[in-house]
């Protein structure tokens, strides 16, 4: 049996539920990943454990049982970890000794048709496109197993009370001052976690959506989306709270609304909580991805850190951090790293700094953020499909590295000139060319998008 090869993507495998993905296929995912580990990784298969977790959608329980029977056949222990969010599954990978690595069953805030399943080693670094996706589609399509002489056995392990204590000994909670904020968790996984260790401190919290549910009733469970905000929005303007939440489908990326229902610039966020950080860790060195307005670089800065642009992505922002020992890292996406946290997310994390910052700064929300003053004018996301994708990125270099103070092909192409920056790259994900630049006026970036885009489309 053979699958399609567009589910094995950059950073996961992800597909339809219906002709794409399988129990077949998550059965030899489970042999496949045991073969890699200890043939390509050298990891010991004797006493081997591998963590397993789900998301809530319906399939997530047949796949990770078929998961789980074909780790055990190849000989691995499997701690199952259950329904949980990836914040706490790459944690319950990095953080325990014993732990080789795990495969948990989810496709993040994709919508209700669609399954996957994330790769993660023993250090968090996830399996992707140039660190093992390549063999183990190969693995997978080739079905060439062998089952070991003795099976693996099946134990099951609640590690949100080391997760909570590992997050609770990062950020002071004595300083949380009793504030309003409303969450809504998309009916996605953020139930994991946040209503049990919220209750230990003095905010008031209103809930939406918070019951795990694969079909997503209410909303897609994608905070990128701002329409996907307006339920949240609406009841922090209604209840008067001092803030909105927002979760995705496996809880790994936020958004934020302020007091009077605005929403927060990814940027915006990335500044507050880098800050927030630095100033238990100052003098760090911060990675941001290159789509990112220069303002975060300049804030951190301000701050003390040193800082480097990175490519875009989990998988190379999480090995960048590793190499380069960053503290903190952020992505356009909301996906932000803690290098405390094993450089890896914690969307828990993430709202116990916005805690601590409002605590300290007696201020709302809407005013903290307009204190960062920044005087650029970020363009936003452009997506523009087109079929010669490497040929519409040439011509943009050629036209314009003479005038360019600045060039780099880290990931696509990210090009400074006086009047600010562009980055133009290849989605990992979809096949389309994404475009963000950055100038000091909204008339000036109105001006340039239309500029590139006239070049990208030929």
């Amino acid at each position: 049996m053979q699958f399609v090869d567009h589910i094995f993507k950059a950073y996961d495998i992800r597909g339809l539920i219906e002709g794409e993905l399988s129990e077949e296929l998550a059965y030899r995912l489970g042999h496949a990943f045991v073969h890699f580990l200890v043939h390509e990784q050298g990891a010991e298969l004797e006493g081997m454990s591998v963590v397993v977790g789900r998301d809530m959608r319906e399939t997530s329980v047949p796949f990770s049982q078929a998961l789980m029977k074909g780790l055990n056949e190849a000989g691995a222990n499997v701690v199952n970890i259950g329904l949980t969010s990836t914040c706490v599954f790459n944690f319950a990978c990095a953080h325990y000794p014993n732990h080789v690595g795990g495969i948990m069953v989810t496709a993040s805030h994709n919508p209700a048709e669609y399954n996957g399943f994330k790769m993660t080693m023993h250090n968090g670094l996830p399996i992707g496109k140039g660190s093992g996706m390549d063999s183990m589609k190969t693995l997978v399509q080739d079905a060439v197993f062998t089952k070991a002489e003795t099976e693996g056995t099946i134990t099951e392990h609640d590690v949100r009370p080391d997760y909570i204590k590992r997050i609770f000994g990062i950020v002071d909670t004595k300083s949380i001052e009793p504030l309003h904020l409303v969450i809504d968790g998309g009916n996605g996984m953020g139930d994991v976690t946040f209503p049990t260790w919220l209750k230990d401190i003095p905010v008031k919290v209103d809930y939406l959506y918070m019951e795990p549910d694969g079909s997503f009733p209410n909303h897609e469970a994608n905070p990128l989306k701002v329409s996907t905000l307006k339920d949240l929005q609406a009841k922090v303007l209604e209840v008067g709270a001092d803030f909105g939440f927002a979760l995705d489908g496996d809880a790994d990326r936020i958004g934020l609304v302020d007091e009077k229902g605005n929403v927060v610039g990814a940027s915006e966020v990335a500044a507050l909580i880098g800050k927030e950080v630095l100033k238990k860790h100052p003098k760090m060195h911060m990675l941001y991805d290159l789509r990112t307005s220069h303002m975060v670089k300049e804030t951190w800065e301000r701050e003390g850190a040193t800082t480097d642009m990175c490519p875009v992505g989990h998988a190379l922002i999480k090995a960048t951090m590793h190499k380069d020992k960053a503290l903190f890292a952020s992505e356009l996406s909301l996906h932000l790293y803690f290098g405390d946290m094993y450089s890896v997310e914690s969307t828990d994390l993430c709202l116990l700094y916005i805690l601590q910052l409002l605590s300290r700064e007696k201020k709302p929300l809407s005013t903290v953020v307009e204190a960062l003053n920044s005087p650029y004018s970020h363009s936003g996301e452009h997506n523009f499909e087109v079929e010669e994708k490497d040929e519409a990125i040439a011509r943009l270099e050629e036209k314009y590295k003479e005038h360019a103070t600045h060039v780099t092909v880290l990931d696509g192409l990210w090009m400074a000139f006086d009047w600010g920056w562009v980055s133009v790259r290849k989605s990992n994900t979809e096949p389309v060319l994404r475009l963000n630049l950055e100038t000091k006026s909204q008339e000036m970036t109105d001006e340039k998008l239309e500029e590139f885009k006239g070049v990208i489309l030929g």
